[in-house]
């Protein structure tokens, strides 16, 4: 179950789904659909998708509640897909990937699930 800390409001660069990862928009205060496990990944957006232009808060500290894109195993760290849903992060040797935080339960492709927000960069 979802225990969300610390929620920070900011402003939707482009549209964002639900239960999806954000990154740093263009602009100070502003996220953006993550879409690559490289993106400086800062939180999570919640059940409500803003529009463009609209304002989003964002869960940047707690479990929150994520849709996967692949399998992943409880205690995993996950990162983003091109779609900004979660993924297992499996870099290559060498290659860093942005991490937003561990899988709390075991999930497959389009389970919405928990996640400890602690974003980070490994390297594989």
């Amino acid at each position: 179950m979802a225990n969300e800390m610390l929620n920070k409001n900011y402003t939707a660069g482009g549209a964002i789904s639900a239960y999806r990862i954000v990154k740093a928009g263009a602009n100070d205060g502003e996220v953006l659909q993550a879409a690559a496990a490289t993106d400086l990944l800062m939180g999570v957006c919640g059940a409500i998708a803003p529009a463009s232009g609209e304002r989003v808060d964002i869960v940047k500290v707690g479990i929150a509640q994520v849709e996967f894109g692949g399998t992943v195993t409880r205690g995993q760290p996950v990162t983003s897909d091109a779609n900004g849903k979660a993924v297992a992060a499996a870099p290559a040797a060498g290659v860093n990937n942005r991490i937003i935080g561990f899988a709390e339960v075991s999930a497959v492709s389009g389970d919405i699930a928990d996640v400890l927000i602690a974003p980070g960069l490994m390297q594989g």
